[in-house]
């Protein structure tokens, strides 16, 4: 998923919509790489390799997590919805 999976043209959209396009887009590949990671290092038999496939996972989580940030500072609508679910209050 990138720009071409826009679904209206570039020009129509404002600099906010295509900056949180931007990060959601992001969001979706770092918590893919969480899913790949930790299903490789389940995989995995080798000690070493497994314990940096885990060193990776946990790095990718806190990829999303400062996504995740980025979006509830940004989007008021994400930021009222973690307060609701999560318990998180706006800074």
């Amino acid at each position: 998923m990138s720009s071409e999976d826009l679904h209206v043209p570039r020009e129509r959209l404002s600099d906010a919509t295509y900056a949180r396009h931007h990060a959601l887009v992001s969001l979706m590949e770092e918590l893919q790489a969480i899913d790949w990671y930790g299903q490789r290092a389940d995989d995995c038999a080798d000690a070493e390799l497994k314990a940096v496939l885990i060193h990776n996972r946990d790095d990718e989580m806190e990829h999303a997590a400062m996504l995740i940030e980025w979006l509830r500072q940004n989007v008021p609508e994400f930021a009222t919805q973690l307060t609701k679910f999560l318990g998180v209050e706006p800074t």
